[in-house]
This record gives structure tokens, sequence and C-alpha cells, in this order.
């Protein structure tokens, strides 16, 4: 944040300057993060948003939660032999063993990473 004032009679009045926010869209795991903290932390959601660091902290959050959880469905996936044979078997029972596998996978996620400090 850029600090410059205007003069306005004899007092010198500050301009706040916000920098650039970053690029990007929060999704569901950056917008559980940005609820957690401003709900339970708020000394740190405070903190985050004056110091215009906030957006930056929630998509970096987002970005690893999402990379993880990918690696995790991934890996419960092949160790629990729900493979495209299996889809294309029984459609039913496949669905029925990912929705498990992504339910487990975000309760991991949310736990390990949109949950803590």
């Amino acid at each position: 944040m850029k600090l410059t004032y205007e003069k306005c009679g004899d007092y010198l009045i500050p301009n706040l300057i916000p920098d650039p926010e970053p690029e990007g869209e929060l999704r569901k795991f950056g917008l559980m993060r940005r609820s957690y903290l401003e709900n339970h932390r708020r000394g740190i959601y405070s903190g985050l948003l004056l110091s215009g660091k906030l957006n930056e902290h929630l998509l970096m959050i987002q970005e690893q939660a999402e990379t993880r959880f990918d690696l995790l469905v991934e890996q419960m996936a092949e160790r629990e032999g729900v493979t495209e044979w299996l889809k294309a078997q029984n459609q039913m029972l496949w669905v029925r063993k990912m929705n498990n596998i992504r339910a487990r996978a975000e309760k991991i996620v949310v736990t390990e990473l949109v949950y803590q400090l």
C-alpha cells in the first residue's frame, strides 16, 4: 500500500492507494478459508485485510488445497481399484465409490489446509 499525503488547509490528509489485487477468482476452498478466518480468527483476518494480503493468502491456500485434493482423489481411487474398467462395467458402483473418495479427500484437505493457521 502506497501512502501519499494531500495538503488540506494546515493538515496533511493521507491518500491510501491500495496495491493491485492478485489475479484469480476465489472458489470453494478459498471462500471456505475466508469464512473461517472471518468467523474464527478475527485478528488474522483483520491483519491480512489491512495489509492488503488477504486475497493473495486466500488464492495461495486455494491452490494448495485444490492440488492436494486432486492428488488424494487420484491416490485413493488407485488404491481402492476404482478404474475406467469399473466405470464401464458398473457405472452406479463407480459413482458411489468416487463420491465417497471425493468426500473423504475434501474432509482431509479442509482439516489440513483450510481450518489451520
